[in-house]
């Protein structure tokens, strides 16, 4: 059996058993050249020498998964192929590989991709929002503690940026109260009104952001949305590095994404092992009585790889297969267990005390 084999500076098919090149064809020894042969390689690409070289026998293995299409892919050591004895020196390699950097750094980011970056900057401002928005109920609370069971989020923050002091606010509600706060002068009321306004500020690009990751969600994976919503497919992105990789992963690791802490913490002390990651925020999952989410996370986390496969492939549309199939195991795993497993009876393996001892 042939084994082809692809090197930084050539393609050769080699006798599996005795190792011996049967045939080969080199790279041309212009560094540019190799590097965009190499770049075509990453991105998946089977080069027109390896398809020559394949076609020339009725069968031939692969040293690689890109070639898979070629032949089977088995392990096989290459490294006794040197590329001085082809007249490949060192400095060619050096040259390539730097052509081949510039290559790759030059190419259009993907726009899955940027929902990796995107959902981590969404999260960075959540978690400003949120610090800066404590801050601000702290602050203003002195003055007017009430506000905070009458107005919340954004709006809590939209009163004080609008109107200030208490008795604004309280004239514009139209409420009738009498405040237990203190009064403040013009100068803190100034920064809190500030502070109030960065908080707006923040709250619309929460929103902007949103908007922004439904939109190259949609666009990049329209099949998981359909299973699974536009926000969960972006945050499963994220977490996963990306489509293509994504897609690679096993199931079980999809269902886990987003839990990897509750997993180290099952590895280091032996607690239970979690049942789900961030799926947990799928409708069908978290509404789930709690002896069925582990069962509904593993079916959900099977059509959201299909779905992901087919998304990082360009393939056909089949969401909405894939969410009906989805339903359909749903509903078969409420009918299938629809209460809760009854806990085994600990046994009482310990003797009971006699009061007396026989023969005392």
């Amino acid at each position: 059996m042939a084994v082809l084999v692809t090197k930084w500076f050539g393609v050769f098919l080699i006798d599996e058993k005795n190792g011996r090149i049967i045939d080969k064809r080199l790279m041309p020894k212009e560094p540019d050249l190799i590097a965009e042969k190499l770049a075509s390689m990453q991105r998946g690409s089977v080069l027109e020498e390896e398809r020559e070289l394949a076609g020339t026998l009725p069968k031939v293995s692969v040293s690689g998964a890109r070639q898979s299409e070629l032949g089977k892919p088995i392990f096989y050591d290459s490294s006794f192929i040197d590329p001085k004895s082809f007249g490949f020196t060192e400095s060619i390699m050096h040259s390539a590989m730097l052509g081949l950097g510039k290559l790759r750094t030059s190419e259009p980011i993907p726009r899955d991709r940027n929902l990796v970056h995107a959902i981590r900057g969404l999260d960075d401002v959540i978690e400003s929002t949120n610090l800066l928005n404590e801050r601000l109920h702290e602050w203003y609370g002195v003055h007017f503690p009430e506000l905070s069971d009458i107005a919340k989020d954004d709006r809590y923050a939209m009163l004080i940026a609008e109107h200030g002091d208490r008795e604004s606010i309280v004239k514009e509600l139209g409420l009738d109260i009498s405040s237990i706060g203190a009064d403040l002068n013009d100068g803190d009321l100034k920064e809190i009104v500030a502070l109030a306004d960065s908080v707006i500020r923040l709250y619309e690009e929460k929103e902007r952001m949103e908007s922004y990751i439904f939109e190259i969600a949609s666009d990049a994976a329209p099949n998981m949305c359909a299973v699974i919503g536009a926000p969960l497919s972006a945050r499963l992105i994220s977490l996963g590095g990306g489509l293509e990789r994504l897609s690679t992963l096993p199931s079980s690791t999809v269902q886990l994404l987003g839990a990897e802490k509750a997993m180290f913490r099952h590895l280091r002390s032996g607690k239970r092992p979690p049942k789900h990651g961030v799926i947990y925020q799928a409708p069908e999952v978290h509404r789930s009585p709690y002896w069925q989410r582990g069962k509904i996370a593993r079916a959900l986390a099977g059509k959201v790889l299909i779905a992901a496969k087919i998304d990082a492939n360009k393939g056909e549309f089949k969401g909405d297969a894939l969410k009906k199939d989805f339903e359909t195991r749903v509903k078969n795993i409420q009918e299938r267990y629809p209460a809760a497993p009854k806990k085994p009876q600990s046994q009482n393996t310990s003797k009971k005390k006699r009061g007396n001892r026989s023969g005392h």
